[in-house]
């Protein structure tokens, strides 16, 4: 081999070296903790919160209401840096959400909620390529929804401000494939809102999602969890 190109090739695996260590570094050392799972709004929260309906105006909560601002809905997954971090919960979110419900008596009978796929991000650019590019791909799969398919019943006209927990069963549409999921929610009445938190356990081979593990570096685990916070408004 001739000098030159052995020189160049010892600079490239060099340049490649610093650059595994600097990720290991970020990885173990400088990148902030994942956020929290969704929860109900926190007093501080709520007393931030412009309403476009004020309380004395609401009329109870039979009928329609529908998803409004401030409400988000993205992933979590867990990621293990090969001879490194473990257990690192990394999370993408949007709030570009859409959706209903409808409550008939103490029985939410119809809900649903329709995620922008394209519009999830996370804290990290590499992820947020391999999410676009080989796990969801927005281009041909645009969007994400889940669709209530046994009614809620809550047992008894929910009081201002009581938490109430429920459990229910729903379709999960990822990549246009469909599938039924238990889901676990947590609704609070307040004012004139409903607050709704929730997650949803995902195997990716359920729906055909590429495992986005990075070889020789992070292993991302085969499930993760949808997770919504949604805030419905008449």
């Amino acid at each position: 081999m001739k000098p030159r190109l052995a020189k160049i090739l010892a600079i490239v695996a060099g340049l490649g070296v610093l650059a595994l260590a600097g990720l290991f570094f970020f990885l173990n050392f400088i990148r902030d903790d994942a956020p929290p799972e969704f929860s109900l709004r926190t007093e501080e929260e709520l007393a931030a919160t412009t309403t476009t309906q004020a309380a004395e105006e609401f009329d109870g909560i039979n009928g329609p209401w529908v998803v409004g601002t401030g409400s988000q809905a993205g992933y979590r997954v867990v990621e293990d840096f090969v001879g490194g971090a473990q257990d690192f919960e990394a999370v993408g979110r949007t709030s570009e959400v859409t959706g209903s419900l409808t409550i008939d008596g103490t029985v939410v009978t119809t809900a649903e909620f329709v995620v922008d796929v394209a519009s999830i991000t996370s804290d990290s650019d590499n992820r947020d390529t391999q999410f676009r590019n080989r796990v969801m791909k927005p281009e041909e799969f645009p969007q994400s929804v889940f669709v209530l398919t046994s009614p809620l019943d809550f047992g008894s006209v929910p009081e201002d401000g009581v938490e109430i927990s429920v459990a229910g069963e729903g379709d999960l549409t990822l990549r246009d494939v469909t599938r039924s999921v238990p889901v676990a929610i947590t609704a609070r009445l307040i004012g004139a809102e409903i607050e709704v938190v929730g997650s949803i356990d995902v195997l990716f081979s359920d729906f055909g999602i590429d495992n986005p593990t990075v070889e020789r570096l992070i292993i991302v685990r085969d499930e993760g969890k949808v997770e919504f916070q949604l805030i419905f408004r008449r």
